[in-house]
């Protein structure tokens, strides 16, 4: 797995690793790259099996390899502590670091996350998944802005629209990755596991996203021992990319006091 990696703004600058969800893209993050790298070395990366790291999953591919890749990637690099900022997806693979890695975690901050599928949202990817089916790749690139964006932000900006479903069918990283990564997915239940998780944890969720309500960020709140929830008006699902300005800052606010927080008594 190649990383992007970077250079630390100053000596000893706090390392904060960007975890796109379903995609896998690192571009993903591009909104909040310029933001952090003042104070932050910033680490992105494309999934395994998707934009420039293209390799066929194997059947049973789990989010605890998910989480072991990155992880593993991080080491050899020389990364030993970092934060990460998870979406959807991403916030999973970093609840399973939080969890398997509790040494090298210093927080966490989980996007329109969640603790178990919500009905609703696997509702929503059962569509999507018959729709790749039926469809192919044009299909589900086509339906994928519908749970991304709010209705009025995608009506202003079709031009921007066609330009990403031409550059995410050409980078689209295939029907069996996709379905393996979407079945790694659906499996992931925290609900056991939660009350181990002992690095701090910021939340930030949407209102309005159609993808995974907002009740599901609710719900990993109260799961989490040492987590704080902040909830964006608007912004739908991909709330950091409509919404930029807004998320950036409650990113910078949450990493400041995450990392300044007093370690939890264990």
């Amino acid at each position: 797995m190649k990383l992007s990696v970077s250079p630390p703004p100053y000596e000893g600058a706090p390392v904060v690793v960007f975890i796109s969800g379903l995609g896998g893209s690192g571009s993903y993050w591009l909104p909040q790259q310029a933001a952090l790298e003042p104070e932050y070395q910033v680490v992105c990366y494309d999934q395994r099996g998707t934009g420039n790291n293209p390799e066929t999953l194997p059947e049973g591919y789990s989010l605890a390899q998910m989480a072991d890749e990155l992880a593993q990637a991080l080491a050899d690099a020389g990364i030993a502590r970092y934060s990460v900022v998870g979406h959807a997806l991403g916030a999973l693979v970093g609840l399973q670091l939080a969890l398997d890695r509790p040494d090298a975690l210093t927080a966490l901050v989980c996007v329109n996350g969640w603790l178990t599928l919500n009905a609703h949202t696997r509702r929503c990817f059962d569509v999507r998944e018959r729709l790749l089916h039926s469809g192919g790749a044009q299909a589900w690139v086509e339906a994928q802005p519908l749970f991304l964006y709010p209705a009025d932000w995608m009506a202003a900006r079709a031009p921007r629209l066609e330009a990403e479903e031409a550059l995410a069918l050409a980078h689209f990283q295939g029907k069996t990755n996709l379905l393996h990564r979407l079945s790694a997915l659906k499996k992931a239940d925290f609900r056991r596991q939660a009350a181990r998780i002992r690095c701090p944890v910021h939340i930030i969720c949407s209102a309005d996203d159609v993808l995974v309500p907002s009740v599901c960020s609710a719900e990993l709140h109260a799961a989490l021992p040492h987590a704080h929830k902040t909830m964006m008006r608007q912004g739908g699902h991909a709330c950091n990319v409509t919404e930029p300005d807004t998320f950036n800052t409650l990113l910078l606010n949450g990493l400041a006091s995450l990392l300044h927080s007093p370690e939890p008594a264990l």
